[in-house]
């Protein structure tokens, strides 16, 4: 099993209080304009997410696992006292023997049942939906029966993040009441939903109303960070490994992406092109940017499906807005698309997001049809444990430890991997592992172990150019 000592816990997983502005959703806007259409998984089987456990109560939940200073840190507009960072230091659980058949995705978040109906007649028009020191809040609908015309909003409390839900179509009021529909998460530990009537009464008597409303069964809550240190990783290792390696090597030498602002700009540039997944509201990969078109690639062992991939969360700039700081920078978030190829021997997922113009700002990155030579210096921007973007790699001129160890190591094929001592947790799954001197990507990242592994690039781009 897995243990890390004397690791300070990251600056900004302390507190994510800046939301997001703008994502693709059903319909949404943070103006109240309609820009989208809603969003429709494909007509498959949804992927378990976990075992969902009642809602708790308001006592319980202010007493969920807050041993630290840290788990006390306000949710709101101030950021925490830095003094407090210092006190609290992080205690990553060892990993499981089981880590071999695990998922590899980071467990950042629970499904809670809830049972909340707005909208009509005598039930509220407004819920709010508080979760003290939660990362995020994200609503689920089981039931959603509105008049054309009407539509609902989930936002923040202060409204800066805030995304629109137009009624089906007409047609819709004819089919079974059931729904399965997710919001976008919001950032911060409160959700707000309102429905605003717009139709008015004229289209139905008020029998009809009784029968309209949405309903919210269940909201997935995002680790409080007290919570999230405590959690177990799930980062897969190498076949044949004991499950007891570690995944970071030594001390941590990675820092919040901002860190490396000034000393290393062009790989705190490289980092801005990676995203944060959310899976299924509860789990965590990284993903990243892969040439100019829509294309995003990840590992085959975070998901495999279209199905899957509509309801991942991409969170484009979820990373500190300085050095040490408390503070993040606005995320953008869209939702996957399309999955266009995915292999589980070389462990890619090839996939597409909705509202691709709105994350094209963040650049892109490139393969590296070269394998890389032994001892070649390397950076890893990523997302480890869900913390807003580290980048592994040590700042300035010198990566440290974050080198090939290794060209033709062997992953789940003989020889497909490289082989590395960059500093990687759970999350860090499908971050790209970049060179120095290309300042392109020369692997995958899919394996802890010491030395932790990624799948050769040039092997990946062999098979992907045709997508690309």
């Amino acid at each position: 099993m897995r243990r890390k000592t004397g690791i300070v816990v990251g600056a900004c997983v302390a507190v994510a209080l800046v939301a997001s502005a703008g994502a693709a959703a059903w319909t949404y806007s943070t103006e109240g304009q309609s820009v989208g259409t809603w969003h429709e998984a494909p007509g498959v089987a949804r992927t378990p997410v976990s075992n969902p456990r009642p809602e708790l109560s308001p006592a319980a939940r202010n007493s969920v696992d807050r041993p630290t200073e840290e788990a006390d840190q306000p949710s709101g507009d101030k950021p925490a006292p830095a003094a407090s960072r210092t006190k609290s230091a992080r205690t990553v659980l060892p990993e499981s023997a089981r880590a071999q058949s695990a998922s590899g995705r980071q467990k950042v978040g629970e499904l809670l049942r809830v049972d909340r109906l707005i909208g009509y007649l005598d039930a509220p028009r407004k819920e709010t939906f508080h979760y003290p020191h939660a990362s995020y809040v994200k609503l689920h609908f089981n039931r959603m029966m509105m008049l054309p015309g009407d539509f609902l909003t989930v936002s923040n409390p202060d409204g800066t993040e805030s995304y629109r839900y137009d009624a089906p179509p007409l047609g819709s009021l004819l089919a079974p009441t059931t729904s399965d529909k997710w919001a976008m998460s919001i950032t911060g530990d409160t959700a707000k939903l309102e429905m605003h009537r717009v139709a008015g009464d004229a289209l139905g008597t008020g029998a009809l109303l009784g029968q309209l409303g949405v309903n919210v069964d269940q909201v997935a809550r995002g680790y409080t960070p007290a919570e999230q240190a405590a959690a177990p990783e799930s980062q897969l290792t190498r076949p044949g490994g004991s499950g007891r390696e570690e995944s970071v090597c030594g001390g941590d030498e990675s820092a919040d992406a901002a860190c490396y602002r000034s000393a290393d700009p062009v790989a705190y540039t490289r980092s801005k092109a990676i995203a944060r997944l959310l899976i299924n509201g509860t789990e965590l990969c990284t993903g990243w940017r892969l040439g100019a078109k829509d294309r995003m690639l990840t590992n085959n062992h975070c998901f495999t499906t279209t199905a899957d991939a509509s309801e991942t969360e991409v969170w484009f700039n979820y990373q500190c807005a300085r050095c040490g700081g408390y503070d993040v920078l606005r995320p953008t978030k869209v939702w996957g698309a399309q999955v266009l190829a995915t292999d589980r021997v070389y462990d890619y997922t090839l996939f597409t997001v909705e509202d691709f113009n709105s994350v094209q700002k963040f650049g892109y990155l490139s393969l590296d049809t070269d394998r890389p030579v032994k001892g070649q210096e390397l950076y890893i921007p990523q997302h480890p444990a869900g913390e807003p973007t580290r980048i592994a790699g040590g700042l300035g001129e010198k990566a440290g430890t974050c080198a090939v160890a290794g060209n033709a190591y062997d992953g789940y094929a003989k020889g497909s991997d490289v082989a590395y001592y960059c500093d990687t947790e759970g999350g860090s799954s499908g971050s790209p592992v970049i060179s120095r001197k290309t300042d392109e990507v020369v692997a995958l990242h899919h394996f802890g172990g010491c030395p932790n592994s990624g799948v050769r690039a040039d092997l990946l781009y062999a098979r992907l150019r045709p997508l690309l």
